[in-house]
């Protein structure tokens, strides 16, 4: 870990074009408008901590955080059409058009974040 990273953190999380972080929002209740939230710094941290407790790609919302805006991710690109998770490495696979240029064969821009997911 360089000397910015223990200071700055990632460096990916400086790059405007890629989200900030990851939400998934979980209604508490059908019809309800208030929900339960769940984070990670990468798409398959998220994935990953929901399934582990889990919670169904049915069952949320993710959508990325950037800097300036929020944007719901299609669960298309999260999962199966059986509405399974999908994960490392198809989830990479599922998301390089989305990210494109940051997602490749072997690394991506998200390699230096934490894929600890938390919550609520």
């Amino acid at each position: 870990m360089s000397v910015f990273e223990k200071i700055m953190g990632p460096k990916s999380k400086y790059d405007r074009s890629l989200p900030y972080t990851y939400e998934a929002r979980i209604r508490i209740f059908e019809g309800s408008e208030d929900y339960n939230s769940y984070f990670a710094d990468t798409i398959c941290g998220l994935v990953e901590y929901l399934h582990k407790n889990k919670i169904g790609p049915d069952e949320v919302q993710i959508v990325e955080i950037y800097q300036k805006k929020e944007s719901p991710v299609d669960v298309k690109l999260f999962s199966t059409p059986d509405r399974q998770w999908l994960f490392k490495p198809d989830i990479c696979r599922s998301f390089e058009e989305h990210y494109k240029g940051h997602i490749r064969e072997d690394s991506c821009s998200f390699d230096d974040r934490d894929c600890k997911g938390s919550g609520p």
